[in-house]
């Protein structure tokens, strides 16, 4: 049976090297953004590379949007094998000043709408051979008083305190589904991204090597996070 990768939150970057790796290993693949022009764009470009991709426009942040889009990728490309949450937020910057609304973003796109997504997949990933989740982490996750200071000073409070949740919540995840034979993982990027929006000229990290890092955790199965960078 063909498997299904979708990836959330799709940009240049990290989530475009993951559905390219996919892709190489016969996954259809459902590019997922608010941009409905941007993931055409790029499905039509994988699709030139041999790759069957589709893309879908939807807000992460919105569970009744998130419930239809994993309906409208089964219908559209199959049951849904892996999920590849690569959404998050920059809102809620100050968590002095922010408003109720902006941190309720942060949360609603790192850790509400993946739990929705997933809960809607479940009925096609529980006896799926390969069902997995696989989340892209950051280091903003990890308790180090020179990385908050470094969130405070680059206005990423909310970011951060949404990066820790994820985090806890992928670990929990991992040992919840482990039983069911679906592989809950996160690759904790270290680092900028080369062509993301966090590059500005000094990003080190390749994506590609970061695509080749979530196949590696998938194929294996065997550790619920690894760090890169």
């Amino acid at each position: 049976m063909t498997k299904t990768i979708v990836v959330c939150g799709y940009g240049g970057g990290i989530s475009n090297a993951v559905a390219r790796r996919f892709g190489a290993e016969g996954f259809r693949v459902a590019l997922v953004a608010r941009n409905r022009q941007k993931v055409d764009q790029a499905a039509r470009e994988l699709g030139e590379a041999g790759i069957e991709a589709r893309g879908f426009a939807c807000d992460l942040a919105d569970p009744t949007a998130v419930t239809g889009l994993v309906e409208q990728v089964r219908e559209t490309l199959g049951p849904v094998t892996v999920l590849h949450w690569n959404a998050h937020a920059t809102s809620a910057g100050d968590l002095v000043t922010c408003s109720v609304d902006e941190l309720r973003a942060a949360f609603d796109v790192a850790a509400t709408g993946m739990v929705v997504a997933l809960q809607t997949a479940l009925p096609d990933m529980r006896g799926q051979e390969g069902a997995a989740l696989l989340v892209t982490g950051g280091g903003f996750a990890l308790p180090d008083p020179n990385i908050d200071a470094t969130i405070v000073r680059l206005g990423a409070m909310g970011l951060g305190l949404a990066k820790a949740n994820q985090h806890k919540l992928v670990g929990m995840l991992n040992k919840r589904l482990a039983g069911e034979g679906i592989y809950v993982g996160e690759v904790m990027v270290l680092g900028s991204v080369k062509g993301t929006a966090f590059d500005h000229g000094q990003a080190t990290l390749e994506p590609s090597a970061i695509a080749e890092r979530f196949w590696e955790i998938y194929q294996q199965r065997s550790v619920w996070f690894v760090k890169i960078g």
